[in-house]
């Protein structure tokens, strides 16, 4: 018997990275999870190692949204972890782009958890929402992703409103804020001596973090053990926004 043993999770934006080390911890832990993405093919390969079900979902699409909904059944865990991200000047996003960001970080995860919150609310047994953040949501502002930075700090935030709202139903929300993740996403970017220094020399765990890190937090929160944790945002990112490393060192 795993903790989650008897559990439905469904995982949105489990194909790679995060939400795939996200829905390996789940399984191992005892889960049934439900891995969904547009990448069908992916998707099939990776149910068959979990023993578990695929479901392709567009984040982008209401209609992909809804026929997942009805196709996939009762759901005990959600966890929101799929969005984009685009590096570049504030002054030069188009607003298309922005509403692509905003879609697929903040308006898509509403809308999936609404209507998987509604039947969670009909069923009567309670819920675990776990919705996926970054250390941006927090104290730090990074240059050149202010609008991946806004779509997050706003998912932070709906994630309190929606813990003191659905609090009545016994369904808890929290939040998972990463720090620097190495992902397919971003690994040749960290393949620069400079950013890898950089790194070293602004946190206490020297080491960029890995998707892997994430997968204990997010068993923890979709499990019995947190049902007195809701509203909230945590971090892990090696001491990153907690810490403050200064070139000094004491003489003995």
């Amino acid at each position: 018997m795993g903790l989650l043993t008897g559990k439905v999770v469904l995982v949105a934006g489990a194909s790679r990275g995060i939400g795939l080390a996200i829905a390996r911890a789940m399984a191992e832990a005892g889960a049934e999870v439900v891995v969904a993405s547009r990448s069908e093919a992916k998707l099939k390969e990776i149910a068959a190692e979990l023993h578990g079900r695929a479901l392709v979902m567009d984040m982008a699409s209401t209609e992909s949204i809804d026929a997942a909904v009805e196709a996939v059944g009762p759901v005990d865990v959600l966890v929101n972890v799929a969005g984009i991200n685009n590096r570049k000047r504030f002054e030069d996003f188009t607003s298309e782009e922005i509403a692509a960001i905003f879609q697929s970080n903040l308006f898509g995860p509403m809308q999936l958890t609404q209507r998987i919150g509604r039947k969670m609310i009909e069923r009567g047994a309670g819920g675990k929402i776990i919705n996926i953040g970054s250390l941006t949501a927090l104290q730090i502002g990074i240059p050149y992703i202010s609008i991946y930075g806004a779509s997050k700090g706003a998912l932070a935030e709906w994630t309190r409103c929606l813990a003191a709202e659905w609090g009545q139903y016994k369904i808890q929300a929290n939040c998972i804020a990463p720090g620097f993740i190495l992902t397919d996403l971003n690994r040749e970017m960290w393949q620069k001596e400079e950013l890898q220094q950089w790194l070293r020399d602004n946190q206490p765990n020297p080491r960029i973090g890995l998707p892997e890190d994430m997968g204990p937090i997010a068993v923890y929160l979709a499990s019995a053990h947190s049902d007195y944790m809701t509203g909230q945002t945590l971090t892990v990112d090696g001491g990153h926004t907690v810490t403050a490393m200064w070139p000094f060192t004491p003489a003995k």
